[in-house]
């Protein structure tokens, strides 16, 4: 690296700075978030003459400065920015910057560690969309001092939040109960959380969020980190009585290492997990908008109509008769289903889940002619054909597992209790992944399949590889990094192949699987009473064509609770939109319904799939405002849905978010999905208006007044659509 001139690296986009002093030994953050504009010298020198704090009683005689890369070698007492030792000794990093390498949109900082003799480089990237993305490597160089390897036990990036930041929002949930939020205040020593499923887990903290107190979606100075890995993790928010330098707190994150897991000899390396770091004026759905548009600038996004699915599993279950499926996939075109996914089912010895997951070949004694017929006829109706696998997973009753049970992760001294009847595969065993890379791609090629609905249905619990000799050594890392290698290595054989992130249900969804597939499920809970608040959640990270979102029978699978159809069909209208129903078995009118709901979704899911989506703050629980809003905000598509029963009798006028206060709009209500019940004698006024057409509404009235809205029975939405008024005459 070249040793920069500059006194100050100043990145800027999207409305946010990163202003990074390059004093020595160790840079220091001067600030993230709100864009400073362009600084001047005297700006710059100001900001600077600003970063240091006061000297304070028994504290560091020396003001204590909040670095790139935080030690205790500069008086910071909370989490370091890495921990280790070499045989116990090497545990005070003593960092000094060797060089820096500066663009527009980056900085990468050089630091070398004295004491332990590793190289680190430290990467900051600023995106369009304001979203800072930042993670460091950590190198042994070829010389570097003695035999023995350095256990590295933690790497975690930090950034620093003003001391105004004081409330806290994450996540957490179980199955279908995806992406619950809950709030606390960021008291003093911090707010700390580790995933150690091996997978970010049902209770994954999703967006680790910290604002000013009371901020909501459409108000409140907000900063935020997500851990872009599908391993363990570890995030945190920590405040300290005496700050971190002149700041208030810290946020950050990174894998959550398990002592043994990365050991460092000469020459080797280890590389974090990206850590996206976002912050917004504008509550959470400022945050939300950043997200999307960092997802939609990908190269890889979805760039096709994201296809009307519908997944046979709560259809069929395990009844995998062929005539039964040849029908279904024909009632499934008839009411416009694009893709069709066979799910859990079709393999060898599979008739339930206690046998069959390694064996990736089709049954021939329930596909007596392989699964050629049914692709052939969804193909042949114009549809895509899916088919859902579990690479990760094997059976004990699998001819994998009788054959090679050396390839199944888990310690020499005996496996551990089963989970749905399943172990792991150690897929970073390389005759595991090569056994996992040929029969996947065969069964893409033979059948022509276009998608693959890929789940993971089990925590990792002592996660060990095995060798010979019976040693054992952590294998988090390793797996989560030969899945990466496993996708990477199909997508580049089948470059038109789709995948889907399932892990019994929303187990799986962060930006690192992300980075290889086309959407996640959400939930294995289809109840719309659920998912009004899965998908909204979800929603904080993703944008909806990301979002498998399907419309369930009457009575859920997993809540056994009984709703209307219009309800289910809104309420699955705003994400990636499906069927999981058997529809053989549905009347001809409910058949209609869906038919109508598909057109809908054709015609809308261009917005709904490239517009800003919005939500409204609202005091009553029980009530959803949200939508989505074209760019230029000329149209909009929005759904008002109430889940239960509440105290307050009326919504009273609410605003809808996201509009342009000085535009002419028109209104109306689409009745496609079907209408809700009330909880009324009669409606608002202009709710009989705009179901006979359109009503014209001005923008002042829209944003600021508000509209009254009906009074629904609970398990009940309605669809609002805006659109630009056209000029007169």
């Amino acid at each position: 690296m070249t040793r920069s001139t500059a006194r100050i690296v100043h990145l800027r986009a999207g409305g946010v700075s990163l202003a990074v002093e390059l004093l020595a030994p160790v840079p220091r953050v001067l600030h993230w978030g709100e864009d400073l504009g362009p600084l001047g010298d005297d700006a710059l020198a100001a900001l600077a003459l600003s970063g240091d704090g006061a000297g304070l009683h028994c504290a560091p005689d020396e003001p204590r400065r909040f670095t790139v890369w935080p030690t205790q070698a500069e008086g910071w007492s909370g989490t370091p920015g890495h921990e280790g030792h070499r045989v116990g000794t090497d545990t005070t990093p003593r960092l000094r910057t060797t060089g820096t390498e500066e663009s527009a949109d980056s900085l990468v900082i050089g630091l070398h560690d004295d004491d332990a003799g590793l190289d680190h480089t430290l990467t900051y990237r600023l995106d369009p969309s304001g979203i800072l993305a930042v993670h460091t490597r950590i190198a042994a160089p070829a010389d570097a001092p003695g035999p023995a390897p350095y256990d590295l036990a933690a790497a975690t990036v930090l950034l620093p939040l003003p001391g105004r930041a004081q409330e806290v929002m994450d996540f957490t949930g179980t199955w279908c109960r995806e992406r619950a939020p809950q709030r606390t205040p960021l008291t003093h020593t911090g707010h700390v959380r580790e995933v150690r499923r091996g997978r970010p887990g049902h209770d994954a903290p999703h967006l680790l969020t910290v604002g000013v107190p009371g901020f909501g979606f459409r108000t409140g100075e907000v900063w935020a980190v997500h851990v872009g890995w599908s391993g363990n993790q570890r995030w945190l928010a920590e405040r300290r009585p005496e700050g971190a330098g002149v700041h208030g707190a810290v946020l950050g994150g990174g894998e959550l290492l398990v002592p043994g897991e990365i050991r460092l000899a000469p020459g080797d390396s280890y590389t974090s997990p990206e850590c996206f770091f976002a912050w917004s004026a504008d509550g959470l759905d400022g945050l939300a908008d950043r997200f999307h548009t960092l997802l939609r600038s990908r190269p890889g996004h979805p760039s096709s109509p994201r296809p009307l699915t519908l997944n046979t599993w709560e259809a069929v279950y395990f009844d995998h008769r062929p005539e039964r499926l040849l029908a279904l996939a024909d009632a499934a075109a008839a009411v416009g289903v694009e893709r069709l996914v066979l799910d859990d089912g079709w393999f060898l010895g599979r008739r339930d889940d206690t046998a069959g997951l390694g064996d990736w070949s089709v049954d021939p004694a329930v596909w007596p002619d392989g699964l050629g017929p049914l692709a052939d006829r969804v193909h042949g109706h114009g549809m895509e054909f899916g088919l859902w696998v579990e690479p990760e997973m094997v059976n004990l009753d699998s001819r994998l597992a009788r054959e090679h049970p050396e390839w199944i992760l888990g310690p020499s001294a005996g496996l551990g209790p089963a989970s749905r009847h399943q172990y792991v595969l150690d897929v970073a065993h390389e005759g595991a992944f090569a056994h996992l890379l040929e029969s996947l791609d065969a069964l893409v090629g033979a059948y022509g399949i276009d998608y693959l609905k890929w789940d993971h249905n089990r925590d990792l619990h002592e996660p060990v590889h095995r060798d010979a000799h019976g040693g054992d050594r952590p294998g988090t890392h390793a797996q989560t990094h030969a899945l990466y290698r496993l996708m990477d290595t199909l997508r580049a054989r089948r470059p038109n192949l789709e995948i889907e992130s399932c892990s019994s249900g929303g187990g799986r969804v962060d930006l690192g699987v992300l980075a290889r597939t086309d959407r996640v499920w959400a939930s294995d809970c289809n109840d719309p009473v659920e998912r009004q608040a899965i998908q909204r959640w979800t929603g904080q990270l993703l944008p909806p064509e990301l979002v498998g979102a399907h419309v369930g029978g009457p009575r859920s699978h997993t809540t056994a609770r009984v709703t209307d159809g219009s309800f289910r069909l809104i309420t699955a209208l705003f994400g990636h939109a499906g069927i999981e129903d058997d529809l053989t078995a549905r009347t001809p009118d409910e058949r209609a319904a869906l038919t109508r709901w598909a057109a809908l979704y054709k015609e809308v899911r261009g917005l709904l799939h490239g517009g800003r989506v919005v939500r409204a703050d609202l005091g009553d629980d029980a009530t959803y405002l949200h939508g989505v809003v074209a760019p230029d905000a000329r149209t909009a598509l929005y759904c008002w849905a109430r889940t239960a029963t509440s105290v307050p009798a009326q919504s009273g006028r609410v605003p809808l978010p996201g509009l342009v206060p000085e535009r002419a709009y028109r209104i109306r209500i689409r009745t496609e999905a079907g209408l809700p019940s009330f909880h009324q004698v009669t409606a608002p006024a202009w709710y009989g208006a705009a179901l006979d057409g359109w009503v014209p509404v001005p923008g002042t009235v829209l944003t600021r007044a508000g509209l009254p809205l009906p009074t629904l029975d609970p398990a009940q939405a309605l669809l609002i659509e805006v659109g630009e008024q056209p000029p007169a005459g």
